[in-house]
């Protein structure tokens, strides 16, 4: 009888105060080049980095298309801070804004403090200068469709189909000084400070969470105005944990999970551009547990299946499950892995785990999963 595992589960790691808590601080590892700046584009070339709202955060790489290059590019000029790349966002108008968010190494731990770092430099494309950059760490994704500033939205329902819903500025744990703005455009500046994590907060959010009568905007003397508004670079992202403590695994923590031939792992958290294959990058945690697995059993050789929900044809929603999961093999073969001990198969809707008739069954149903065909 095969079992359906829900969750890949693996041992806790221990962890050392020098280490960065954020995946890819340094914007370094990437899915691929970029050629050109898209003013509508997703940024979708760099791992563990993806954009949380409507507005297209951009990537550069020293080996990336002209317009997307270092030290040269199209929004401007600035070497690397640290190695080879780095990212860029629009920070001032609250009309239209751009950040970044990723998902971090492990929850952090409530009660322990924690320094955060990254650096920024402004385009002197840009026409003016904001001062409050920071960083907001949540226990959910933080996202909206909207291209303006990111806002903390909540509904209530004040009576039978009347729904109210209120904004508010999301308090950030980090932000620069607004008494300091960030408008050099020749060196790299500092966003740094300290905080208390309250537990479980999985992700970090940058940008600028101010709204512009906040944020000091101002004009410097070394912008050439050519762009409207306020645009930097970011780059060298780093959180420590100040006063965490490696204490000694628990028994729990150090067992290995157990995996068997025929086991079948649904793969949480994995997230696809609508009606389309392509992998967002939302789902970088997934892939790598699912790497680390292949490559803690050298041996173990798996089926990726692809299910969708039972909209749409028979035929049309067992092509795209194949499409994902032939992503997900693409993406593994991209990481080293031997293509001999993969295979995929779309299943369409043929096997539901729940029911149809509800949003939130065909969005159990709507999954990714790979069957071990031998250890």
């Amino acid at each position: 009888m095969r079992r359906l595992l829900i969750l890949l589960l693996f041992p806790t790691l221990l962890y050392a105060q020098s280490e960065n808590w954020v995946e890819n601080g340094s914007f370094e590892d990437y899915l691929f080049l970029p050629r050109r700046i898209e003013a509508l584009g997703v940024l979708s070339a760099v791992e563990a980095w993806y954009q949380p709202t409507g507005g297209s955060a951009d990537y550069y790489h020293v080996a990336a298309g002209r317009e997307c290059g270092i030290p040269a590019n199209k929004l401007g000029y600035q070497p690397a801070y640290d190695g080879r790349a780095y990212c860029g966002i629009y920070c001032s108008k609250d009309v239209y804004r751009e950040y970044l968010q990723s998902e971090l190494v492990r929850p952090l731990e409530a009660g322990r403090t924690y320094r955060l770092s990254f650096y920024v430099s402004l385009s002197e494309y840009s026409n003016v200068a904001v001062a409050t950059l920071g960083a907001l760490f949540s226990a959910e994704r933080v996202t909206d469709t909207a291209k303006g500033i990111l806002m903390h939205r909540t509904s209530a329902q004040l009576a039978p189909g009347v729904v109210q819903t209120v904004s508010s500025f999301y308090q950030p744990q980090v932000q620069n000084a607004a008494s300091r703005r960030l408008d050099s455009t020749q060196r790299w500046q500092r966003v740094s400070g300290e905080f208390v994590a309250e537990g479980g907060e999985r992700f970090i959010t940058l940008g600028n969470f101010c709204a512009a009568s906040q944020s000091n905007v101002g004009e410097a003397d070394s912008l050439t105005g050519l762009l409207a508004g306020a645009y930097y670079y970011i780059d060298s992202v780093t959180l420590l944990c100040l006063d965490c403590v490696a204490e000694p695994p628990t028994q729990e923590e150090t067992a290995a999970p157990s995996y068997a031939v025929g086991d079948v792992v649904v793969l949480n958290d994995l997230y696809f551009d609508f009606d389309k294959s392509v992998i967002l990058q939302q789902s970088y945690q997934t892939l790598k547990q699912l790497l680390d697995l292949l490559n803690r059993y050298p041996k173990m050789r798996i089926e990726i299946q692809g299910h969708t929900d039972s909209k749409g044809s028979a035929s049309y929603n067992r092509r795209l499950s194949e499409r994902r999961a032939k992503a997900v093999v693409d993406y593994l073969i991209g990481k080293g892995v031997n293509p001999r001990r993969l295979q995929y198969k779309g299943y369409g809707d043929t096997q539901p785990i729940a029911t149809n008739s509800t949003e939130e069954g065909r969005a159990t149903n709507r999954r990714v999963a790979f069957i071990i065909q031998s250890m």
